[in-house]
């Protein structure tokens, strides 16, 4: 008689992630960072003494082993994609893997990692970006709640903890639970453009950031021509964004030149800094994270 067997996973995820869990838990911890806010991944990197740098080349990332370690991301993947592809690579550091090259994949964890050292780094990297009391607090001071809220507040809270719509629909489904997996499902199927389109009424092609008054992180990073859709009434100093037009739900800015700049409306603010892109606009900065947001030097 033939016996049907199925397929068992080669290795324990639910014991593998809450060991993710911890180490992204320990690593905040290292760095004196708490454990519910938004963080600047490269900022984190660097402070644990680890060089961060953009290239242009067509793969998610690299981490490089050695004295010092080193990590190095594609600077032709969407802003959003970068700092998630840092967490994975730092992942990887915290975890003593080896050298590894990432290549090209689609978004975190859609398709489930057969390798538990990649399954280590990526379920990492959804911890340190979104540490589930941060999620909390941002669906609960909001008056949300996951299972029903809009594409548009999904993409508002991811928004604010730097990371891709689909990434954070996964990390909440998959990493801790507070989406069940039908609605989020349902929520994956809505576009980029689509949501952009909702958001700002009309169909455009630009990279957007959206920043409500409720927004805890005290930086937003963006690039040159990124739209940034800020609370009602902000305003800004310096000519780093130029203001476009307003909408029912904020006011819309366009970033134009690389440079540190503050947005503020009443008592709310922050530090926008914004990236160069490359003249022919296929990729970002390329060079040392730290200095993505130095302003250009008109005689070079």
């Amino acid at each position: 008689m033939n016996v049907m067997r199925t397929a068992k996973p080669s290795f324990n995820r639910r014991a593998l992630a809450t060991q993710a869990m911890q180490a992204a838990t320990a690593t905040r911890a290292k760095a004196k960072l708490d454990q519910a806010s938004p963080i600047c991944i490269y900022g984190l990197c660097e402070t644990l003494g680890i060089p961060v740098r953009f290239n242009n080349i067509n793969m998610e990332g690299m981490y490089q082993r050695g004295l010092p370690p080193r990590i190095h991301l594609s600077a032709r993947r969407p802003l959003p994609r970068r700092a998630y592809n840092c967490a994975h690579e730092l992942g990887h550091h915290v975890f003593g893997h080896g050298s590894s090259i990432d290549e090209l994949r689609e978004d975190a964890k859609a398709q489930p990692c057969e390798d538990p050292k990649e399954f280590l780094a990526d379920a990492f990297a959804g911890f340190i970006l979104m540490p589930i009391i941060g999620l909390r607090r941002a669906f609960s001071v909001r008056g949300w709640t996951p299972e029903t809220a809009t594409p548009a507040q999904i993409f508002t809270i991811a928004c604010e903890f730097g990371v891709g719509y689909a990434t954070l629909l996964t990390h909440l489904s998959a990493g801790v639970n507070m989406l069940s997996r039908g609605r989020a499902a349902a929520l994956q199927r809505v576009t980029p453009k689509a949501l952009r389109t909702d958001i700002l009424g009309a169909l455009t092609p630009e990279p957007l950031i959206v920043a409500d008054r409720h927004r805890a992180a005290p930086t937003l990073d963006a690039e040159v021509k990124t739209l940034l859709l800020l609370p009602p009434g902000t305003e800004v100093t310096g000519g780093g964004l130029a203001f476009e037009r307003d909408l029912a739900t904020g006011r819309l800015f366009r970033a134009v030149k690389p440079g540190i700049l503050q947005a503020s409306a009443g008592d709310w603010a922050v530090f926008v800094r914004v990236a160069p892109v490359q003249k022919n606009e296929l990729y970002g900065y390329v060079g040392l994270a730290q200095y993505r947001h130095l302003e250009e030097d008109p005689d070079e």
